[in-house]
């Protein structure tokens, strides 16, 4: 759903309440006094009732916006913002995409999100065919701590991050180009490299009949107990590139919108 969608479709507060509203008994609510599913609708209120005990719940109860005092609205515009892009969207991005004026309230609303999008992606496994990755970033370190800190590959200034992206190879049958599409992407922190590690990934998160790329690490060496087909490729040749493509843009979106957020918190100390 673009922008213009949503403004057509939640054009103001109302509108969003019936959604959210209409979601809910489709559902079920359920009263967490008695546990009964029958409800009542308070329509001056914006609550359901209870039938038996008359305990009243409110359209947030039970979800990321329990507690929140901002509008649906608010809650189903930046749901829309950071859902419609696959390039990444940075929180002050979003703050000023929805125009407000705290930037601490808006951080906590993105990454209830994040958290809550987190808990999806636990709950299926990536199919087909699967790049997988790793990643250095840069992790927060106090000024005074940098200088006694490791450099180089395995630095404690680095967390390693596992990148994973559900691809599909597409081929223009006039020109027969080829590029590919990404469906789904997972990424987790890891504590090493060790081919341990990366089978307990790969068996966890893909799909054994998935076909997966990586490149021509040692850490990928033997996989055949968790994968039926694994292709590899240096990732600097032109075969490794195409093969790791969403992967590496999954990496380079990550590194981009974690060095804006150590911009924004260096202004706000300094501020």
């Amino acid at each position: 759903m673009n922008i213009l969608q949503f403004n057509e479709r939640y054009p103001d507060e109302a509108s969003c309440i019936h959604y959210l509203k209409e979601q809910r008994e489709r559902e079920g609510v359920i009263c967490k006094n008695c546990n009964s599913k029958d409800h009542y609708w308070l329509n001056s209120l914006n609550m359901f009732q209870c039938k038996h005990c008359k305990f009243r719940t409110g359209l947030k109860n039970g979800t990321i916006m329990e507690n929140s005092k901002l509008p649906l609205r608010t809650w189903l515009l930046a749901m829309t913002l950071v859902s419609a892009t696959k390039k990444g969207f940075s929180c002050l991005e979003l703050q000023r995409q929805m125009g407000h004026s705290r930037y601490e309230t808006v951080f906590r609303l993105y990454h209830k999100l994040r958290e809550a999008m987190g808990k999806r992606d636990s709950q299926y496994k990536l199919e087909d065919m699967v790049e997988y990755d790793e990643a250095f970033v840069s992790k927060a370190t106090k000024s005074s701590e940098k200088t006694k800190l490791k450099k180089g590959r395995g630095s404690q200034k680095q967390a390693t991050v596992a990148v994973m992206a559900e691809s599909s190879i597409l081929e223009d049958l006039i020109t027969g180009e080829k590029d590919k599409s990404c469906r789904y992407f997972k990424m987790v922190k890891i504590d090493n490299l060790k081919a341990k590690t990366a089978e307990k990934l790969i068996k966890g998160l893909i799909d054994k009949k998935a076909v997966l790329q990586t490149d021509e690490s040692t850490t990928y060496a033997n996989l055949e107990d968790c994968i039926d087909v694994h292709v590899s490729e240096l990732s600097s040749t032109k075969e490794g590139k195409f093969n790791l493509k969403w992967a590496h843009i999954a990496i380079s979106n990550l590194k981009r919108d974690l060095q804006k957020y150590h911009m924004v918190g260096t202004m706000t100390q300094t501020v």
